[in-house]
């Protein structure tokens, strides 16, 4: 088993372990009990999910002589709404879950952001577990303590920093995930290695097949991949800072995700959203060249697209990206590399820069998919 260590510094003792290891879920009973003990515990999955796994860790749990609930909620990112959020917080006090139960999210990024939120707001803040089961779950979202709701307006507007007791990573799961499934996750291990790692990026682009297809490469990304995002979110537990270039291809991403009515995976959003990114940072004298270009490629290997899908409008995608959290003032701000394996603050010491209306237009107009 690896086990990689989250050290907040802002509240040490909210620091966490993310353990990483093949079935390892059939020691979930004995590692709540060690980690996050609670009287009772809701377990919160998606319809789909809830099947494959939320109802064999609610029996395990039981069988563990604990007392357990499964809380399910339709499956989909549209379904990431005030109103899941409320039902779901509405059930567990109608099952007299008290302030010394504890929330277990087990399933994909929508299920951690909405298990979290749900946590962080039942009765003011009860603790939780992640048990992510996709692979983007597993290297990003999970980790960090990001947890949020989407409205009409974006992605995540309404949320809460929360951070889990624990992250429980079992690689066995991955194996039932569709190939797009998988190669979304990979958008965000091409994330960290961008913004992070030089090294891990050239392995990543001289694989000598897409890692999805090599269990033992792929192992070796989950395992980096989260010591990269860990030591960020150690570094920067609210954003203030270093944290923002996680963000790195999301501005775009998010907006792209919204405007195609969540046709998009995540993962493959925030694919298309860095290969923009990165084109604006070169286009902006802000990475070197070659940039942009080797990005798009490791995209494109790994199975995801770097093109803008026909049909969209520019118009309504800048539209949607000043609704972003990460605007200030109304003015879009970006996170973005000067070279792969580096994304650092400039002179001023900023993380983020702020491009002109029209060089925004124009890179997303040069990213678009001829008709």
């Amino acid at each position: 088993m690896v086990s990689v260590r989250v050290p907040l510094r802002e509240a040490r003792d909210a620091s966490y372990d993310i353990l990483i290891d093949r079935g390892i879920l059939a020691r979930l009973p004995v590692l709540l009990a060690a980690d996050c003990p609670a009287t009772a515990y809701a377990v919160i999955s998606d319809s789909q999910v809830a099947k494959l796994y939320g109802e064999h860790v609610v029996s395990a749990l039981r069988a563990a002589g604990m007392t357990a609930e499964l809380f399910n909620f339709p499956a989909g990112e549209w379904n990431k709404t005030r109103d899941t959020w409320t039902a779901l917080c509405d059930r567990m006090l109608a099952a007299h879950f008290g302030r010394d139960g504890a929330v277990v999210a087990v399933g994909g990024g929508v299920t951690g952001d909405l298990a979290g939120f749900v946590a962080a707001t039942y009765y003011r803040g009860i603790p939780w577990v992640q048990v992510p089961t996709t692979l983007l779950a597993m290297i990003d979202s999970s980790i960090g303590g990001k947890t949020g709701i989407d409205t009409l307006r974006g992605k995540n507007l309404l949320g809460a920093f929360h951070q889990p007791r624990l992250v429980v990573a079992d690689l066995d799961v991955l194996a039932t995930l569709s190939l797009p499934q998988l190669a979304a996750g990979m958008a965000e291990a091409i994330k960290h290695a961008a913004i992070a790692d030089a090294e891990y990026f050239a392995a990543l682009e001289r694989s000598a097949v897409p890692v999805t297809a090599d269990a033992a490469a792929l192992e070796r990304v989950v395992a980096r991949s989260i010591e990269i995002k860990a030591e960020i979110v150690a570094a920067d537990e609210r954003e203030a800072g270093r944290r923002a270039a996680l963000n790195f291809g999301h501005t775009v991403g998010h907006a792209l995700e919204a405007t195609s009515g969540f046709a998009l995976l995540h993962g493959e959003a925030v694919a298309i959203g860095m290969a923009v990114e990165a084109r604006l940072a070169e286009t902006m004298g802000v990475a070197e060249g070659g940039t942009a270009r080797r990005i798009a490629e490791a995209l494109e290997w790994h199975g995801l697209p770097a093109a803008i899908p026909e049909g969209t409008n520019a118009e309504a995608v800048i539209d949607a990206m000043r609704h972003d959290k990460k605007a200030r003032g109304g003015v879009l701000r970006f996170a973005l590399p000067s070279r792969v394996g580096k994304l650092g603050p400039n002179a001023l010491g900023e993380w983020t820069v702020a491009p002109s209306d029209a060089l925004l237009r124009q890179t997303l107009e040069a990213g678009l998919v001829p008709d």
